[in-house]
């Protein structure tokens, strides 16, 4: 199995390229292309100017020997989807995105629910759910037409409708579209004491695309580096191996600089990428 990390240059994308040769020589596969997370960076300026841009990213990844496995659709932080205007220019954004992924040479988009009532509150369930699916079966359309697939990720706030591995899996199933699958995140499972391990059993090859790998207290969403938190990564790597999936083992976390010499930063990152070749194989 491919192994990858999260990547997300937003401002002075040239002086950032020469991190995916490190990616790259550090052992992964892959890279999570995660700047289409946040809209306000130079990738929603003007359309030639980011379409020279996506190149640029396209270029020096192939260049490294590298695939962009995946890239992460718009999310705003606390959510701004209340009004029918937030949702529209989400919308926009989240269309500009899935053909930014296509100019990167990668299938797959992974998107958040729409939170019209905030992210850990929902008093209003069935419009919430009727929100969500007007919003993504159109998307949906806008995915095919870019060819490419979006993967609706599981999320870390229990009070949702839409949070839990099942629930999330349910609703692809109503989309019901092969544009439209399932991005398992191990650490937003954990929050809603779901166990990976039996999510991936659940969920299956049909429907499991990509994966956000990270570990937690088991409470919160900390993005913690696997195996130093409440995980059980053998039963996760036996499962991902049981049900034959196919995608990268893509870690949506990495090693902190905090008080590391250089030398001490870069013995953590290279024994990262080890445990996550390790994990991967079996």
């Amino acid at each position: 199995m491919r192994t990858g990390i999260q990547w997300c240059p937003e401002h002075d994308v040239e002086k950032t390229l020469g991190e995916l040769y490190e990616i790259k020589e550090l052992g992964y596969d892959c890279v999570d292309f995660q700047s289409f997370c946040h809209t306000e960076n130079d990738f929603f300026g003007e359309p030639s100017e980011v379409e020279k841009l996506l190149k640029l990213v396209y270029d020096a990844a192939s260049d490294a020997g590298l695939t962009v496995s995946q890239t992460h659709g718009p999310w705003r932080w606390p959510p701004q989807d209340a009004t029918k205007e937030d949702r529209d220019e989400r919308f926009e954004k989240m269309v500009r995105s899935l053909y930014g992924t296509a100019a990167l040479g990668c299938t797959d988009m992974v998107i958040h629910p729409i939170m019209p009532f905030g992210d850990y509150q929902n008093p209003h369930p069935d419009e919430f759910m009727e929100m969500n699916l007007d919003f993504f079966f159109r998307l949906t359309e806008e995915a095919k037409k870019a060819k490419v697939i979006i993967d609706f990720e599981n999320m870390p706030m229990p009070a949702l409708t839409l949070a839990t591995p099942y629930q999330i899996l349910d609703f692809v199933k109503k989309i019901n579209s092969p544009y439209f699958r399932v991005c398992l995140d191990t650490g937003h499972c954990a929050v809603t004491k779901n166990d990976p391990a039996e999510a991936v059993r659940a969920i299956g090859k049909e429907y499991l695309r990509v994966l956000h790998v990270h570990d937690n207290d088991g409470a919160n969403d900390f993005h913690w580096l696997p195996e130093t938190g409440v995980i059980n990564w053998a039963e996760f790597s036996l499962a991902l191996h049981d049900t034959d999936f196919e995608g990268v083992f893509s870690l949506e976390t990495n090693v902190k600089q905090a008080d590391l010499s250089p030398e001490e930063f870069k013995k953590e990152k290279i024994k990262l990428a080890q445990t996550a070749k390790r994990l991967a194989n079996g």
